[in-house]
């Protein structure tokens, strides 16, 4: 495990370029521009797993995109959680969908891979990401409710269906998570999609505990009434305040869930999913 002197030298004195090599810097001007230079987009993968909410990404997990996400998750380069971050704000604010505050749901690492590496990559960006979006006027913060509930597989030598068998079921929201999340709208953050079959996990597993507020702009209200009542007998709390979230929006089945979809940003996708644009 990496000691706090590790932590500190490493934000101070920058070996190398996180991206290319390039010594003495964190991320040089031209790994910078590749991992934000363009506008983020909606990604897609192939197949496109069900539930997978809307998910927006900053950068095709490629060259020098690739090496810095690596550095910094699997080579403890702690001093690019900030340029990483600040390309995870710019997926979040491609995304979202009105006004209101921001909550950044992390996507869980296995509780062996945080002791391995000796830090969680992925609150690490959502924290840095947070901290971008509220330096630019967006009210945002990080609420990391989600957590494994059993073990699962390395998923990183697994093809779309083995992952989805892998993880599903594999996630839940920590006891009263479901009360932190009802404070704004929830994006769930990642620093990479591939299958998306982890992003659709975690989103089964926050409209399990918060309601059926729907899968994306795909999803009507007769899916969501349909859903809420399955479980209406299950959900615990007064009629009066499952209302109020619904209150403003007709159509839309009274339930305990948000009127809006979750949405999704990561930090990069696979090059592949940014070429569909099916609407």
């Amino acid at each position: 495990m990496r000691g706090w002197w590790q932590d500190l030298t490493d934000l101070v004195l920058p070996a190398e370029c996180g991206g290319c090599g390039r010594p003495r810097t964190v991320l040089c001007p031209e790994c910078r521009a590749a991992l934000s230079g363009a506008v983020p987009r909606r990604v897609r993968p192939v197949p496109e797993p069900r539930g997978l909410p809307a998910v927006y990404a900053a950068a095709a997990y490629a060259d020098a995109v690739r090496a810095a996400l690596l550095a910094h998750k699997e080579r403890g380069a702690l001093a690019l959680a900030g340029a990483l971050g600040a390309a995870l704000a710019g997926a979040v604010r491609a995304g979202r969908a009105g006004i209101g505050p921001l909550l950044l749901v992390p996507v869980p690492s296995a509780p062996w891979a945080v002791r391995a590496r000796g830090h969680d990559p992925v609150r690490r960006i959502a924290l840095a990401a947070a901290a971008e979006l509220r330096r630019t006027g967006v009210p945002a913060r990080v609420v990391p409710v989600l957590r494994q509930r059993r073990a699962v597989a390395d998923q990183s030598g697994l093809n779309s269906r083995q992952r989805l068998v892998n993880i599903d079921g594999a996630l839940e929201v920590v006891a009263g998570g479901a009360r932190l999340l009802a404070g704004g709208r929830v994006v769930l953050v990642d620093d990479l999609v591939t299958t998306g079959a982890t992003l659709a996990e975690a989103a089964r597993a926050v409209r399990e505990r918060t309601g059926p507020e729907g899968a994306g702009e795909e999803t009507t209200a007769v899916y969501r009434r349909a859903a809420w009542e399955g479980r209406e007998e299950r959900t615990a709390g007064p009629r009066e305040e499952r209302a109020k979230w619904t209150r403003d929006a007709p159509g839309i089945a009274e339930g305990n869930a948000p009127a809006w979809p979750i949405r999704a940003a990561v930090v990069a996708a696979a090059p592949d999913s940014f070429e569909m644009n099916r609407n």
